[in-house]
């Protein structure tokens, strides 16, 4: 169950994604299935979500998501590169108008000096050559990033829809 900031942020894509007759499909790693949980608390989402896959492992990465293994081991799950690769990867898999990746280190362990507990990468893609990703870092414990990380996934995708194009007309580059 989504909290009341999670829940609005989701009820606000759900409308954008409705109104523009748009789809969304997501791939998560350190949220583990809790943005696809926020989007589908939302009554009427099956209209617009097609779906999502939790790739926690590299290995899953790979083989649902079509990430490159010589782009995970040059950059590194947690980075730029790879949420975006994620996103390309789940937008081909269902088929979708608009995807959301994310991967990061929820922790407390499992960082580094680079890439402590709290780094995350959220991208957001669509065709036409819609590109975001955005690098976060999130204080707190695990559920306060994963919590911080869904909410921005949200808010990303919201942002990408208010700033796109409409269908039929050449889409900013980002």
């Amino acid at each position: 169950m989504a909290d009341r900031l999670t829940a609005s942020a989701a009820k606000l894509l759900g409308a954008a994604l409705s109104a523009s007759g748009r789809t969304l499909a997501v791939a998560e790693s350190c949220t583990g299935g809790l943005l696809g949980g926020a989007i589908t608390s939302i009554p009427g989402s099956s209209l617009y979500f097609s779906g999502g896959v939790v790739t926690y492992r590299d290995s899953a990465k790979i083989a649902l998501l079509g990430v490159p293994p010589g782009l995970i081991a040059a950059r590194g799950a947690v980075s730029r590169e790879v949420a975006l690769a994620m996103a390309e990867g789940v937008l081909s898999l269902f088929r979708a108008d608009l995807a959301i990746a994310v991967t990061g280190v929820a922790g407390p362990g499992g960082g580094s000096r680079g890439k402590p507990a709290g780094t995350v990468w959220v991208a957001v893609v669509a065709p036409g050559g819609v590109r975001y990703a955005h690098r976060f870092r999130f204080p707190g414990g695990r559920e306060a990033v994963r919590r911080e990380t869904v909410r921005a996934s949200l808010g990303a995708a919201i942002g990408v829809l208010r700033s796109r194009a409409p269908r039929g007309e050449p889409s900013p580059a980002r």
